[in-house]
């Protein structure tokens, strides 16, 4: 990404930082809430010490390709080839999770009743193609082993497009969806906002930008966005190897400017 489009996407970003778009906010008379930015790390800075934890084959299935996540230059670089296993060997997973501030136990923690928001911008090769199974590049989830996904950005074939979509996993609701093929190969911008709410008390939005065009803004309330104990955001690439479709091949993604904000 040129300093150029950083410098201006971090501008919209920072201007509309200053409003809870899309969700409701809450708060009195003598306090208006607004996002407040709590987290902006740097690939070219932090490097993988933005998050909280790496996934990089934890099955150790493909030594010849590590390490599969780095930073390199103002990105964070996903690679995944068709021989890496995750340590369930019918999928293959990369990921790094959470929001880490600083070392040591100093991460974000999203709990209920709070309202978080994350900006940045993706890149899709064409060589990451949209799967007739699950292809995820960003899960919300509680942490721990085996534990179900809240909400999902994945990349689906829908008879036989290939489409991006945002859906509450835990209930199987579909928030949106658009065609993929148009936002590979270029640079995209993500803004994804959550209110942590069990039962009817949660909230989601979904906005995806091509340039200056919103290709998608959507949004679902009155949803459950809570298992137990915390939401957890992760990154990368999460996918089946079930696909019937022949879309599986090497591939990465590219991510940058990632933004962490509170609605406080």
């Amino acid at each position: 990404m040129s300093t150029t489009r950083r410098t201006l996407l971090g501008a919209a970003l920072g201007g509309a930082a200053g409003a809870a778009v899309g969700i409701p906010a809450t708060g009195t008379a003598a306090h208006a809430a607004s996002w407040q930015l709590k987290w902006s790390p740097s690939a070219s800075g932090d490097k993988l010490g933005a998050f909280e934890t790496i996934e990089d084959d934890r099955a150790d299935s493909h030594p010849a390709g590590q390490p599969h996540i780095f930073a390199t230059g103002d990105n964070w670089r996903f690679n995944m080839h068709t021989v890496d296993r995750d340590t369930s060997t019918d999928r293959q997973r990369q990921e790094v999770t959470g929001l880490r501030n600083g070392s040591g136990s100093d991460y974000l923690k999203w709990t209920v009743g709070q309202t978080w928001r994350v900006t940045y911008s993706m890149y899709i090769p064409s060589s990451l193609k949209a799967t007739t199974t699950f292809t995820h590049i960003m899960q919300m989830k509680q942490p721990g082993t085996g534990t179900s996904p809240i909400v999902v950005q994945s990349l689906r074939r829908v008879n036989g497009v290939q489409t991006i979509e945002l859906k509450l996993a835990i209930d199987d609701i579909l928030v949106g969806r658009t065609d993929l093929e148009p936002l590979q190969n270029k640079w995209i911008d993500v803004d994804f906002q959550i209110k942590v709410g069990n039962g009817s008390a949660g909230t989601l939005r979904w906005i995806l930008k091509n340039g200056s065009t919103t290709v998608i803004d959507a949004s679902k309330s009155g949803v459950d966005t809570f298992l137990a104990d915390r939401v957890r955001p992760k990154w990368g690439i999460y996918r089946s190897l079930g696909d019937t479709s022949g879309s599986l091949q090497d591939c990465y993604l590219l991510l940058t400017n990632l933004r962490g904000y509170q609605l406080v």
